[in-house]
């Protein structure tokens, strides 16, 4: 019986460590690339949000964002599609919501960035939006306001590319989830009512 209650003891010992060694190694994985993270400044209608991007997980996908960035494409978009039990998401049309023209789209990366310790579609993190074509992102983004396992990327579902997260100003992202929507422009539902409207976005670091 002590032998018995000793080695299932050692097991869930084991057990233990071995998991604290994976968490330890996500957060340590976490940790470094988020030291390197640049920061984008987001200034919306309903207040400023600063994001962090992860280009040592996701480098096509910051890059592109980055450069969406740097060439002021977001400044004067809208968050056209907002579900407050979901996402909200943004970045592609203008207040009159006009498409605005893209680059070519962006190599889809989502589960090379979680096999490089990358985040997953937890609440608070910045992914890109596409179609049914897993490399059709372009500029057009979202950001989870809950966990949305089922986005996450596996081997049998492309799912979506986590690139960032807010770091500052989530309680904005809170009050944007919040706003009345209904139809508007091309849309048939989502869309807030009043405009949430992005006045710029720019690098702050």
């Amino acid at each position: 019986m002590n032998l018995a209650f000793s080695t299932t003891r050692r097991k869930g010992v084991i057990a233990a460590l071995l998991s604290a060694a994976v968490a330890l190694s996500a957060l340590l994985a976490v940790t470094a690339f988020a030291q390197a993270a640049p920061k984008v400044k987001f200034a919306t209608s309903e207040g400023d949000f600063v994001v962090e991007v992860y280009p040592a997980v996701a480098p096509k996908t910051v890059e592109n964002f980055l450069q969406y960035v740097k060439e002021k494409q977001y400044d004067g978009t809208i968050f056209h599609r907002v579900i407050g039990s979901f996402m909200v998401q943004g970045g592609g049309f203008d207040t009159a919501y006009a498409q605005k023209p893209t680059r070519a789209p962006v190599a889809h990366e989502g589960l090379a960035a979680l096999a490089k310790g990358g985040p997953k579609n937890t609440e608070g993190t910045l992914a890109m939006a596409r179609t049914s074509d897993p490399n059709s992102a372009s500029a057009q983004f979202f950001i989870n306001v809950k966990d949305n396992e089922f986005l996450n990327p596996t081997t049998s579902n492309p799912g979506y590319t986590v690139f960032g997260k807010v770091v500052q100003g989530m309680d904005v992202v809170n009050k944007i989830k919040l706003v009345p929507t209904g139809a508007g422009g091309p849309f048939q539902s989502d869309v807030p009512k009043t405009q949430v409207v992005i006045k710029s976005a720019a690098l702050v670091n």
